[in-house]
């Protein structure tokens, strides 16, 4: 590694095998949940194997949706996960991918730091790798978990994993800990568990000098004692050290729970040397006994582009959920495809819910189905929240059918629209390349006395998170006052509107921002919040009658398999 002090933080890699989406970033936050309920310090990264830069200009349909930090680092979305189960302080340098790694390099050859060096990826690859997992090391930090994105054995993963081998002799075995979640796949047709698959896995890590300190196991049936064994023996780890993770079939908050009876967090302190009491779950517990007593129930519409790819509106999903916690209600979420919308009409896919949300995205598809959703939703006084062009669309909306702006858009879609009520931001209008380059990050608002912003927050002055190009043109906001909608948040030098609302519905509100990022399950986004309490009302006043006649809706209605990118 570089010349640099060398703080004695420890070190967790968390790998995968034998196929992805095992949910190595579920089990990575559940992993630092527990060790944070020890009074440990704890620190999350996700290395990711792909070339692009970041995920910013990648398709939702691939990667599913961008997480965006405080600081305007649009990340992976297994970051959602850390920030929602753990306290851990995610900065840029929480993610990195093999094309920031490589940029960093190229760009120390171009200014000549290597001093003519043949440039390799060992050393110097896995040298800027290694350097990365140590910037996050200090004096107060007691462990970093570090996840490895991909399997192994993808050859985009080979600079990775072999430099996190390099780096416990750089640091110390002592200091370094390697888990392995793998899958124990079930054949149906022999009617047992297989333990072939882990046992390749494991081999081709130790095949690059990785030995596995703790095995965890996927799997959708029980381990038994024999086939712990069996694994044990085979990749060479201690029976204790291999964990079962049974599929979760209620909720994934479910697994630091399951985590936990099987002693991992004590494995992890006793292999790393750290004191630690034992963890206290007494409020995760709460959590999870109110997630299964639910009083009530409530079905939200989501009206996006990308209904059928669950991913891509993931933080949105889970924020929805913590809300209903709250209100001690499930939530039964219906992901509505805008584009059916436009084709079939909202009266039949809309029709009693008892809310709905149209979320953020990009590009034209979809767009006036998004609009008549909005129209539904505001003419048939159902609650109704907008988030970043969730609420541009609703004041494309109110200014067609309300202000009696026909032709009103967004030059995003229309650049010669007659009435641009949502405009590029005057700082966008030299932006060439797509990259990193939208407004993002934490920016923040001010809120509009006795507004209902206001009103779930509890405060006048908030700081939440943009990743967008486009805006509420201020130049039409007296029109949108003088017909009934206001601006209830803006920018501190009131130029750019952040919320609007219509005070004389049920619950209205939309927002520029992406508030789906600070919502946890122990702690509910207030406007979330606001919006599921809305909509229990909304059940409550329409009564059950209504809400058996729309299950029987949902039983009939299926999305189409899949619609263009």
């Amino acid at each position: 590694m570089e010349s640099a002090e060398l703080f004695m933080s420890k070190h967790i890699f968390v790998t995968g095998g034998v196929v992805s989406s095992l949910g190595k970033g579920l089990t990575s936050a559940s992993i630092a949940l527990l060790l944070e309920q020890r009074g440990l310090t704890v620190k999350m990264q996700k290395l990711d194997p792909y070339i692009n830069v970041d995920p910013g200009t990648m398709s939702p349909y691939q990667h599913g949706e961008v997480y965006v930090l405080d600081d305007g680092s649009e990340t992976d979305l297994d970051l959602g996960h850390y920030e929602r189960f753990t306290r851990s302080p995610l900065t840029r340098d929480s993610n990195y991918t093999t094309g920031q790694i490589y940029l960093s390099v190229i760009e120390k050859e171009r200014r000549g730091e290597f001093l003519g060096k043949t440039v390799q990826v060992i050393p110097h690859i896995t040298n800027e790798i290694k350097s990365v997992i140590q910037c996050l090391a200090d004096d107060e930090t007691d462990i970093i978990i570090t996840e490895l994105g991909g399997t192994v054995g993808d050859i985009e993963s080979q600079p990775f994993l072999e430099a996190i081998r390099q780096f416990s002799q750089d640091v110390g075995k002592e200091n370094c800990l390697y888990i392995h979640l793998t899958l124990v796949p079930y054949l149906k047709a022999a009617g047992e568990l297989k333990t072939k698959p882990t046992q390749h896995s494991v081999g081709q890590l130790r095949e690059i000098g990785i030995q596995p300190d703790i095995l965890i196991c996927r799997t959708e049936q029980e381990l038994s004692r024999d086939d712990r064994e069996k694994i044990s023996l085979f990749c060479n780890v201690p029976l204790e050290a291999v964990i079962q993770e049974l599929d979760m079939e209620f909720s994934i908050y479910e697994v630091p729970i399951a985590l936990r009876e099987h002693k991992l967090d004590d494995l992890i302190t006793d292999r790393l040397g750290l004191s630690a009491p034992e963890a206290n779950l007494d409020q995760w517990k709460a959590m999870l006994h109110d997630l299964r007593n639910p009083q009530h129930e409530v079905n939200i519409a989501v009206v996006g582009k990308y209904a059928e790819h669950k991913d891509a509106y993931k933080s949105i999903y889970e924020s929805i959920d913590h809300a209903g916690i709250s209100h001690n209600t499930q939530i039964r979420i219906i992901p509505i495809h805008s584009e059916l919308v436009e084709r079939e009409g909202p009266d039949r896919l809309l029709a009693g819910f008892d809310g709905i949300l149209v979320p953020g995205g990009f590009g034209e598809r979809g767009i006036n189905g998004k609009v008549e959703a909005i129209r539904f939703a505001r003419e048939r006084n159902i609650p109704y929240f907008g988030i970043c062009l969730g609420m541009q669309t609703a004041c494309i909306e109110f200014a067609r059918n309300v202000v009696g702006l026909t032709d009103a858009h967004s030059t995003e879609f229309d650049k010669n629209t007659q009435h641009a009520v949502i405009c590029l931001l005057d700082e966008q209008k030299q932006v060439t390349n797509k990259g990193g380059t939208m407004r993002l990050g934490s920016q923040p608002c001010v809120l509009a006395d006795s507004s209902v912003a206001q009103e779930c927050y509890g405060t006048t002055h908030v700081d939440e998170r943009h990743r967008h190009r486009y805006e509420f043109n201020h130049l039409y906001q007296s029109q949108f006052t003088a017909h009934g909608m206001i601006v209830s948040g803006s920018s501190p030098d009131g130029l750019l509107p952040e919320i609007i609302e219509i005070p004389d519905h049920a619950w209205f509100v939309a927002v520029q921002f992406h508030p789906e990022f600070k919502s946890k399950p122990t702690k509910p986004h207030p406007l979330f919040q606001g919006f599921v309490g809305a909509a229990l009302k909304n059940r409550l006043a329409v009564g059950e009658a209504a809400g058996e006649s729309r299950k029987r809706l949902f039983e009939e209605f299926k999305e189409p398999e899949s619609f263009e990118a």
